[in-house]
């Protein structure tokens, strides 16, 4: 599937809940869900549909997927993984998707959106245990610290940024953030209580294993 380049907030009212796409947008009265909570569309008033077991399953995994921002072919790939890991292949994959560089540097409150940390993360701003990172699929792991880099600090546009998106998001307690000196570190592995999405991943489970 190709990259989506349409309204965010469609994709929001596609999948009937929030997934925080477009940073303070999101919080506002300006949300696009708040605002229409039916689905896109001429008829999405009135339209219904069938329901059905692949249809639910379908749903949550292109929730999961916008959410983190992840398209189809590396979706697959985390589910492969997380199934060759020890544990709950749903729990293991929403783990490794949360220890993602993109999201942990959304969760640190270092950007306005996913989509937005993917981008200063691809323009080489982000620093993981002191190197230049420019991934935004990284996976962490417990203990990593993640940094801007000294230059990009000198930066007036980041520092405006930084000031702009301070406490947008509450931090998880698997993280630690200096919010001063905008450094933060993998204080432990996530759990399944702290992904923030409702979610029931054994659907997604259950859509592979057909």
């Amino acid at each position: 599937m190709g990259k989506y380049t349409g309204p965010l907030c469609r994709l929001c009212r596609t999948e009937g809940t929030k997934l925080f796409l477009k940073g303070k947008r999101c919080l506002s009265d300006r949300c696009g869900i708040d605002r229409r909570s039916y689905p896109p569309g001429a008829k999405g008033k009135r339209i219904t549909f069938k329901k059905s077991n692949y249809k639910t399953q379908l749903r949550e995994k292109q929730k999961v997927k916008r959410f983190y921002g992840v398209g189809e072919k590396q979706f697959r790939i985390f589910f492969y993984k997380a199934g060759q890991k020890k544990g709950i292949t749903g729990t293991n994959l929403l783990q490794m998707l949360e220890l993602r560089l993109d999201n942990v540097v959304y969760r640190m409150n270092f950007a306005a959106s996913r989509a937005h940390a993917r981008q200063l993360i691809r323009h080489g701003h982000i620093t993981v245990n002191g190197r230049k990172v420019s991934i935004p699929s990284y996976i962490l792991k417990a203990q990593d610290e993640v940094a801007f880099k000294a230059q990009s600090l000198s930066s007036e546009n980041i520092k405006t940024m930084l000031e702009d998106v301070k406490g947008l998001v509450e931090i998880p307690e698997w993280l630690i953030v200096d919010p001063e000196k905008h450094v933060g570190k993998v204080n432990s592995l996530p759990n399944r209580e702290d992904v923030s999405i409702p979610v029931e991943e054994h659907l997604i489970v259950e859509l592979y294993s057909k």
